[in-house]
């Protein structure tokens, strides 16, 4: 028989815990997002229905990045034992510049829409990371004050060539003269994809006050009058035009770009070059040879073509038909650390990162950045403890299959 005595209120508060009053409520509910998946959850209560279907949605039917994602829920990593992983270190070469973890954060478009403090935050928490950040040419904050915002950051400039070169000339001097150094070559975008999400809840370029959006900010008061105080949303490096984002790449951009083009960037821009929009091997060996740095296979997050490749299933095959010639990234449907390593096994260099850290900004602006790399940090360290290895460079050979194929 047990004996009982009666509750003593100290204990019974101590069992519950006492929330730590220098930490915000919106910290606190990030701290207890275990994965990407919550933070994802954390950030579709907090933002507008448009806004977060512009980050989590794709073109047309969504196949391409669905079967992203998919791909990664088919890998299996072969663990190996009895080997010393007590010291793990995920720090690597990218580029030419170490980085804390093998990720850097990709380029996004509109990212003030996702929360108002848009790409300062997220340069500020990649650069206390240790890892790149990519402004876009789409980006809503200026090449300068993003540099401003984290200046020993390491960040990368991300281009898309429209018809007006003379556009290109400046942005590509204005990013190298604020310490930018490797520019992405986005190829993937001749004409914006179209993306029945964006088209369905009416999102233009500036937001207008809809019907809809009106209803919404009873529901979103703090997103909206951050957006209502803070400097109008438009694109810093590009005019805004009525229209969705999809309309807007179709009328500015230059559907004749060749790899004949990647002359006159070199003729004004002297730091390193990644291609971004890769989605063959025909095109890796292609890009690898017109002299590059490197490349990244991508779909585009899904966002361009429906019923495309699958990147991380075009990895192994580009892996080996460019022969190390150039460092070779992958992006797209990557959600976890456990993807990251996967990534790693199959070839890549490094991955880049989008949607994931776009969820963080929505849930929490920076702490929700910072959040995501933590976790991601987390797993990756753990994932390479579980099946045997120590370094990134171990990680490229751990035994990795698809179960698919």
């Amino acid at each position: 028989m047990s004996s009982r005595r009666v509750p003593r209120i100290p204990e019974i508060l101590e069992l519950i815990g006492r929330p730590d009053p220098l930490r915000s409520s919106i910290q606190r509910r990030l701290d207890r997002c275990a994965g990407v998946v919550d933070v994802r959850s954390l950030a579709r209560r907090r933002v507008p229905g448009a806004v977060f279907d512009y980050v989590d949605g794709a073109a047309m039917s969504e196949s391409s990045l669905r079967r992203a994602r998919l791909a990664f829920r088919e890998v299996e990593l072969t663990p190996r034992v009895l080997r010393d992983v007590s010291g793990v270190d995920t720090t690597t070469q990218i580029l030419g510049g170490v980085s804390s973890l093998p990720i850097a954060l990709a380029p996004t478009g509109f990212t003030r829409m996702m929360h108002h403090e848009g790409e300062s935050a997220v340069v500020s928490a990649a650069g206390a990371a240790g890892i790149p950040y990519a402004l876009s040419t789409l980006g809503t904050t200026s090449i300068e004050d993003v540099a401003s915002a984290a200046p020993s950051a390491r960040r990368w400039f991300q281009l898309y060539i429209t018809r007006d070169r003379s556009q290109a000339e400046d942005l590509l001097a204005r990013a190298a003269g604020h310490g930018y150094d490797t520019l992405i070559l986005t190829v993937d975008t001749p004409v914006g994809g179209i993306r029945y999400r964006e088209i369905r809840q009416g999102l233009t370029i500036p937001p207008r006050l809809s019907m809809g959006a009106l209803a919404d900010i009873a529901l979103h008061p703090r997103w909206w009058m951050n957006a209502v105080t803070t400097e109008p949303l438009t694109f810093a490096s590009m005019a805004s035009t009525d229209g969705t984002v999809g309309d807007l790449l179709s009328r500015v951009l230059d559907p004749s770009v060749t790899g004949d083009d990647l002359a006159w960037i070199r003729e004004h821009w002297s730091g390193r070059i990644l291609v971004k929009g890769v989605q063959s091997v025909e095109d890796a060996r292609l890009v690898a040879d017109l002299g590059v740095d490197g490349i990244v296979l991508s779909n585009h997050g899904g966002r361009q073509v429906d019923l495309g490749t699958v990147p991380l299933e075009l990895l192994p095959r580009v892996v080996d038909a460019v022969g190390g010639k150039v460092q070779v990234a992958i992006d797209g449907g990557i959600l976890s650390g456990a993807d990251v390593v996967a990534s790693l096994a199959f070839g890549a260099d490094f991955v880049l990162v989008g949607r994931a850290y776009l969820y963080g900004l929505m849930a929490g602006g920076q702490s929700g950045v910072a959040r995501i790399i933590e976790i991601l940090h987390k797993e990756i360290r753990t994932t390479m403890q579980l099946i045997g290895v120590s370094t990134i460079a171990e990680s490229r050979e751990a035994q990795v299959r698809l179960r698919s194929s």
